[in-house]
């Protein structure tokens, strides 16, 4: 039995995913939880094979999530389930941990496949999104950049996006604010720009925003 925890603030999702996966023979939710606190305290008391994780879930962003769950929690395989844009998202959260990044706009039949894959420790993109990784460097579109960036830099670029100053970008990421401007000046020279109109243009690209 794959046993599954979602972290989804809001309810509907919680519900249809819950629905969808115990429909299943194999998969069972053992439990669903709104924010990153309460997934930690609930962590404390269950283990889970595989954790559904929002980008966006409140408290700690996803990616900060993810990682603080790898390194307690190693033996949980932690699939990334969100809205966000998959194109952006997708590696940078597989380079920080996570064996999958299933898009909410996919196809529902996706979600079981994801986490029987994910359970058994191997990797899940979609076949879509596949290939859009692998024949997208020919192009102009901005989406081509990110693959130069790492999540950590994804992280900084999505809050400076949402209209966070330096200070506010290294409390949210427990930086200080001299590596915060580090972290933009990388930004800057690896989407080809030298201002921070430019630098959220492309962010808005990237839908970042």
């Amino acid at each position: 039995m794959i046993n599954v925890l979602i972290a989804d603030n809001h309810p509907i999702i919680r519900m249809g995913v819950k629905h969808v996966l115990e429909g299943a023979s194999g998969i069972q939710v053992i439990a669903d939880v709104a924010t990153t606190s309460e997934l930690l305290d609930t962590l404390q008391q269950i283990t889970p094979d595989v954790v559904m994780l929002e980008m966006d879930i409140p408290e700690i962003n996803g990616i900060a999530t993810l990682r603080k769950l790898k390194k307690e929690y190693p033996e949980i395989k932690v699939l990334i389930y969100s809205g966000q844009s998959e194109d952006v998202y997708a590696l940078s959260t597989i380079r920080a941990g996570a064996f999958g990044y299933l898009s909410k706009a996919s196809d529902i039949d996706y979600l079981i496949s994801a986490v029987r894959k994910v359970s058994e420790g191997n990797m899940f993109i979609t076949n879509e999104l596949a290939q859009r990784l692998a024949f997208d460097e020919g192009t102009q579109r901005p989406r081509r950049f990110f693959r130069k960036l790492s999540s950590r830099e994804v992280e900084v670029l999505k809050l400076l996006a949402s209209g966070k100053r330096n200070k506010d970008v290294a409390l949210g990421l427990s930086l200080n604010e001299k590596t915060v401007s580090t972290y933009k000046a990388r930004l800057m020279k690896k989407l080809n720009v030298d201002n921070m109109v430019d630098l959220l243009q492309q962010a808005k690209a990237l839908e970042l925003y």
